[in-house]
């Protein structure tokens, strides 16, 4: 382990201490668990990014296009608990007709 000094506002220090011990924790140990939760929080977050990013480079590439009213059926069928058929690539430069 190593030691780290942090300055904190008295008024967010006030605010930690019945956090902590409300949990039963000391405000050292809520402290360390609320920076793991964020550091948590930020590699989700920058796997969200890489994987876009890396969804766009294959839509860069000519990967799979699709409508997106065809995706956002797909999923409201699959949360609803049904097995709707996966929705089928567009052709680049054509747009779905959209139902009236």
């Amino acid at each position: 382990m190593l030691t780290t000094t942090l300055k904190l506002p008295e008024d967010l220090k006030a605010r930690i201490a019945p956090l902590a011990e409300a949990e039963g924790k000391t405000p050292h140990a809520w402290m360390v668990d609320a920076l793991r939760a964020q550091v948590a929080l930020a590699d989700l977050r920058q796997a969200f990014v890489d994987d876009a990013r890396r969804s766009a480079s294959e839509v860069d590439a000519g990967g799979a296009l699709f409508a997106m009213e065809d995706v956002a059926a797909y999923l409201r069928g699959r949360i609803a608990g049904s097995f709707p058929k996966r929705p089928a690539a567009v052709a680049r430069g054509k747009r779905p007709k959209r139902a009236s």
